[in-house]
């Protein structure tokens, strides 16, 4: 009896360990990522007041007054051009520089060094240099270009200049994922190819790119939800002016929370950039299973 009772303890013991191993994490979890989403959820079909206290359950009532705001419309206008502006651009030169710094070329490493640097500089201290480099009378880009644009005071290329900057941020890390994908790429295949009379291009498209299909999927993937949830650069370098031309969805959601006290709506539009996201990711993971290449 006494056997079989410390057995059944054993066994006990064995079916918790796990759960207790992971204990800490679903916690921390629990606390900084499903309950906040809960209340937000929860928030986002109710009346609250300026502080973000409940006031009264009113449904889908905050879904209907957003989709009627001509204002969240432009957010999500702006926002998916924002992303496209970035998303593309951010790729295509992190794939070029880290080609070039894939080839041995005297010098290279302190070309990779300078194409890294980026991912050490955060996005506030970014955008006051570029701030400043854009500034119409006193900023560098002006006198080089011999013009007197407002890059980030115009509507016409205030987005573009908040994408510039983004997409400069993005160009170190892309580049060091790619270069690491371009490092496995095997090279006896790339030498067979050669030897077979291949050149360079076609050996580009038809071996390199597909072989580092994952990672370049992976980064196109960060990129898009990076896009979404810009935010220090566009607060810094525009407030979301002029005008509502760089006014995302994650600064109309600040805004409307701290400036206009409207945790409701806001909680709302925070729900509908979740799903935004959510049908994204799952668009691309099943487009994975028949775009990407796993050697």
């Amino acid at each position: 009896m006494k056997l079989e009772l410390k057995e059944t303890r054993i066994g006990l013991k064995r079916k918790l360990e796990p759960y207790a191993f992971l204990f800490p994490s679903l916690l921390l979890f629990g606390l900084f990522v499903y309950y906040p989403f809960l209340k937000t959820l929860y928030m986002s079909f109710s009346l609250t007041n300026a502080h973000g206290g409940f006031q009264e359950f009113i449904g889908i009532q905050n879904y209907v007054e957003i989709f009627t705001s001509a204002d969240f419309i432009n957010s999500l206008v702006v926002t998916m051009k924002f992303v496209v502006i970035t998303t593309i651009p951010s790729v295509i030169i992190g794939l070029f520089l880290a080609l070039l710094a894939n080839n041995k070329v005297k010098g290279i490493g302190i070309s990779k060094v300078m194409f890294a640097v980026p991912i050490a500089v955060s996005s506030a201290s970014a955008s006051i240099i570029w701030g400043i480099i854009f500034h119409p009378s006193i900023g560098m880009l002006n006198n080089i270009l011999k013009t007197s644009i407002g890059w980030l005071i115009d509507p016409h290329w205030a987005l573009f200049s908040v994408a510039f900057v983004t997409i400069w941020m993005n160009i170190g890390v892309n580049f060091i994922f790619i270069l690491a994908g371009l490092k496995n790429v095997p090279k006896e295949i790339l030498e067979s190819s050669s030897i077979d009379g291949a050149r360079y291009f076609r050996k580009l498209f038809k071996i390199i790119i597909p072989m580092i299909s994952p990672t370049l999927f992976f980064m196109v993937f960060m990129d898009i939800m990076n896009a979404f949830q810009s935010f220090g650069q566009v607060n810094i370098l525009t407030n979301g002016g002029p005008g509502n031309s760089t006014n995302v969805l994650v600064f109309s959601i600040y805004r409307e929370a701290f400036f206009n006290g409207r945790f409701d709506t806001a909680s709302a539009q925070s729900i509908i950039l979740f799903i935004f996201m959510f049908v994204i990711a799952m668009f691309q993971f099943s487009y994975e299973k028949k775009g990407v290449h796993y050697s």
